[in-house]
């Protein structure tokens, strides 16, 4: 197009008003498949082709509002040297585009490529997506454009199988939206204050993300109002229908506006879910993405599982046994970084921080210090982390989870550069363990599973350590040969004086090096103990593999004490029943939300009038037996007790 013209595209929106979109959105398809395999579009629609083109030559000038039926926009294209993000293609408003710049974002992944041109013109989209291939944003970016910040009723639903990621993709919509003004956005979940998520509600939102069971809560209390609701949003579906939400999702659909927008994301489609889009979506556009063998082979990725007031302990027992010559440890929030720092600090590590407190220069600083070897470790978030590029890096210890396997596959990808080798350990509490198949699913491999190193390891260690730098001490004095004449006079005086052999000598030598420290690690080790009775990984990833389901759920008509529960169970009495309309699924839902055990380590449940019945592994720990105490269900506390208690 040749400059100042004008050009013309013509189009028709059943949605409502498409928005300001640069040069490209040229013809609209009314379905198409997109098949994304690693970073390629094939078979793209046609309103792909601006992304696809260098947008640094462009600016949008003018636009002429569509008549009522027919959609015309009118573009003045002009020279400019200014250099565009690459998200400005899709025709986001200024200030997504600044809360984007904030958080470090500056290309689209693929299924960003593919999905935000079409959920920006209002259509229905099926996404079939693993973790980490950045789908939050897919979504996220062109609801949160087409958002009326004006409207203070709930205009975007987000449903999510669990508290822990709708707390992350909630999280992830106010990023985005840190520079749009009067943007609310409402994670509501089970376990959560009710009350107080009522005053929220009260006080106007337009976003809510939550679980199935908290979101008909309220709907069926009138505290959530979604008939003002454009857009419904289902992440991990497939996540939804193994925990049994999906009767929950279909009774969610049923009571929305009968115009809305759907999206659905799932790693895999099952019958149930596929049912699902062709029954509540309209005419949808379809992305798969293909995922392609991530790239770090060369790193050695492990997991362990710990409760959380021992991660501290843990992570101190991990670099003894484990660490390397150059350190990141990756945490969620700033406060958690210096926490850990200073921690580390006391037992005599030498110990960076980076967050988004640090001042540009003293974290350039901090960067020329880590890459020099004048620290050993760095704590860091990720935001603070990005761009983050030293060599020398060979362990990568992720304290937190990371919010997605996109987070993920950064994070660890700060080791084993430059052909090198290196090593990364994911530290979990018993309620993140399902994440896990999500974090594998994005690097392609599993993630093998290691323990708390115990004492033995540790003081292996210790020794292997010390036997090193006496080696490097002999090969690579550190001294210059003036002082190191000095130290050869006073070791020949003290041997004379005190009469002793040079093996004593060297003995007292390094007793002076640990400075009264002691050699080895003494005590007890708690470490390594798993609770009775607690699902194996290997035996749920065995479970899924041969296709079993979860145990079959006894029916409404059989009598209490039939039979007991097997020996490896404990049998539970709770508080909801049938009169509470709840359902196994509910019951699987909750505790397994709660508790982190996965699905199918949940045994026979007997659901009756007034109560239910069922059975969990033995050994449960109190702090998790008191929070499922306080657990809803149903809008009504499980008040679990041990049968016969």
């Amino acid at each position: 197009m040749s400059k100042g013209k004008a050009a013309r595209v013509q189009g028709t929106h059943s949605h409502g008003p498409l928005p300001a979109c640069v040069e490209g959105f040229t013809r609209l398809q009314h379905s198409v498949t997109q098949i994304i395999d690693g970073s390629t579009l094939i078979g793209a629609a046609d309103s792909q082709a601006a992304i696809e083109q260098p947008c640094q030559d462009t600016v949008l000038s003018s636009v002429v509002a569509p008549p009522e039926d027919d959609l015309t926009i009118a573009l003045s294209v002009t020279e400019t040297s200014v250099p565009v993000s690459a998200f400005a293609a899709f025709g986001l408003r200024r200030e997504l585009l600044d809360g984007l710049a904030a958080i470090g974002f500056e290309e689209p992944s693929p299924i960003q490529k593919a999905a935000i041109p079409e959920l920006m013109l209002g259509r229905d989209l099926v996404g079939q997506a693993q973790t980490g291939t950045g789908k939050t944003a897919a979504f996220g970016l062109p609801l949160l454009e087409r958002l009326d910040a004006g409207q203070r009723t709930p205009q975007v639903l987000v449903l999510t199988p669990t508290r822990e990621l709708a707390m992350q993709v909630a999280e992830a919509f106010n990023s985005y939206a840190a520079c749009m003004k009067g943007v609310k956005v409402l994670p509501i979940y089970g376990g959560a204050d009710f009350r107080d998520q009522i005053q929220h509600l009260r006080r106007g939102v337009q976003i809510v993300v939550g679980t199935p069971g908290r979101v008909m809560d309220h709907m069926r209390q009138g505290t959530l109002d979604l008939s003002g609701l454009r857009s419904l949003v289902l992440d991990e579906a497939d996540e939804m229908l193994r925990m049994g939400f999906i009767d929950d999702v279909k009774w969610v659909l049923e009571q929305l506006p009968a115009e809305r927008q759907v999206v659905l994301f799932s790693a895999t489609m099952p019958s149930e879910i596929r049912r699902i889009s062709q029954n509540y979506l309209k005419d949808p556009a379809e992305v798969t993405i293909r995922q392609k063998a991530a790239d770090g082979r060369r790193i050695r990725q492990r997991h362990l599982v710990v409760n959380g007031p021992q991660k501290l302990e843990a992570l101190e027992r991990v670099l003894e046994a484990e660490g390397s010559e150059g350190v990141i440890i990756f945490a969620r929030t700033k406060a958690i970084t210096l926490t850990v720092a200073e921690s580390l600090e006391q037992h005599g590590y030498d110990v960076a921080v980076l967050n988004g407190d640090v001042p540009q220069t003293q974290r350039e600083r901090t960067i020329e210090r880590l890459r020099d070897g004048r620290v050993n470790v760095l704590v860091a978030t990720d935001v603070a982390a990005r761009g983050l590029d030293v060599d020398r890096i060979g362990l990568v210890i992720n304290y937190d989870i990371p919010f997605d396997g996109e987070a993920y596959v950064h994070r660890i990808g700060r080791t084993g550069r430059a052909g090198r080798s290196g090593e990364a350990i994911l530290f979990l509490t018993p309620r993140e363990r399902r994440f896990l198949g999500g974090l594998e699913r994005a690097v392609n491999q599993p993630i093998e599973v290691m323990e708390v190193p115990g004492n033995a390891s540790i003081n292996q260690h210790r020794l292997d350590r010390l036997r090193q730098k006496l080696t490097t001490a002999l090969q690579q004095p550190v001294c210059n040969p003036e002082e190191r004449a000095l130290l050869a006079e006073i070791l020949q005086r003290v041997a004379q004086e005190q009469s002793c052999s040079p093996d004593q000598l060297a003995l007292a030598a390094l007793e002076l090096g640990l400075g009264g420290k002691p050699l080895l690690l003494q005590g007890e080790e708690r470490w390594g103990q798993s609770r009775p009775g607690a699902p194996t990984r290997d035996r749920d990833r065995g479970d899924r593999e041969r296709g079993g389901d979860r145990r079959p759920f006894n029916d409404r008509g059989q009598e209490r004490g039939e039979d007991g529960p097997e020996d490896n169970m404990e049998r539970f009495r709770i508080e909801v029943g049938w009169r509470d309309r709840v359902k196994p699924g509910n019951i699987v839902g909750a505790i397994a939300n709660e508790s982190g055990l996965a699905g199918r380590s949940i045994g026979k449940i007997r659901i009756f009038d007034a109560h239910s019945t069922v059975d969990l592994p033995k050994g449960m720990p109190d702090d998790v037996f008191a929070d499922l105490r306080r657990l809803r269900v149903m809008n009504k506390e499980l008040q679990i007790s041990r049968l016969g208690s």
